[in-house]
């Protein structure tokens, strides 16, 4: 099996929602990824990253919130053209794993029309809910008619112990992660926003973007310790990680 590490776009927010001491003015910039799995079963996404067209018009797909999350990515700066790069298309894709349904980690699932969506139940309850928008649930990038298939616990996606789903609630109701057991490289954590930034892991911060407190602290003991196990976390938005991880055809395996 083979991990293709692919940009999904990039994105500028205030510091102090993921660093809550931080000034209010600093910003920070994000990397947004997302993680293409080539086993044997079949060609898994891990989050399908921002819509290409939030790169020029991001209010018009995400409202208000684009005011907050602000995309400075270039043109091809998402999965469709780091797939492209690759030789493949979006109908190559045979699983879409979403780590839950925020806008940067589900905004192309659209395109991959004849793959199944796996998610945890309680994150497609939280996007159906009454106050899904304020959330940050936008409907235009997760509602989308994709067969699906739910998961309420640990899930070996094949059965065979390479890419095992794991719930890690507190950023959301329903965000999971991916355990992937590589032959050279080993085991990667991919942790998305259970854990944003290194030092959220290791200085035990909760960002302010967070749902519930208390599930969010116990999913960090979980990755302290599948860290502690021998894997690499890949956090969901380290800038300083992101530039030194192999990334596009330079795949892990």
């Amino acid at each position: 099996m083979k991990m293709h590490l692919l940009c999904g776009g990039r994105l500028r927010m205030r510091k102090s929602v993921y660093l809550p001491d931080a000034e209010r003015t600093e910003t920070i910039e994000l990397p947004v990824s997302s993680v293409l799995l080539r086993h044997a079963q079949g060609n898994v996404l891990f989050d399908t990253g921002c819509h290409p067209s939030t790169v020029t018009d991001a209010e018009s797909r995400w409202g208000p919130m684009a005011k907050a999350m602000v995309p400075i990515g270039g043109p091809n700066d998402n999965v469709l053209s780091e797939l492209a790069a690759l030789g493949m298309q979006a109908q190559d894709i045979d699983v879409v794993v979403a780590s839950h349904f925020h806008s940067d980690h589900c905004g192309c699932n659209e395109f991959f029309k004849r793959a199944t969506l796996v998610c945890h139940q309680k994150e497609l309850e939280a996007a159906q809910g009454p106050d899904a928008v304020q959330k940050g649930y936008i409907p235009a990038d997760w509602q989308h008619p994709m067969p699906t298939r739910l998961i309420e616990a640990q899930h070996d996606l094949f059965g065979d112990g390479r890419i095992v789903l794991v719930p890690l609630p507190g950023h959301t109701a329903g965000a999971i992660g991916a355990l992937v057991s590589l032959d050279r490289d080993g085991q990667f954590l991919l942790a998305s926003d259970a854990v944003a930034l290194r030092a959220n892991l290791e200085r035990e911060i909760i960002p302010r973007n967070t749902w519930d407190a208390n599930q969010a602290s116990a999913s960090l003991q979980e990755i302290q310790r599948i860290e502690r196990s021998g894997a690499t976390v890949v956090f969901g938005h380290d800038d300083q990680q992101w530039s030194e991880m192999r990334k596009g055809a330079d795949a892990y395996a």
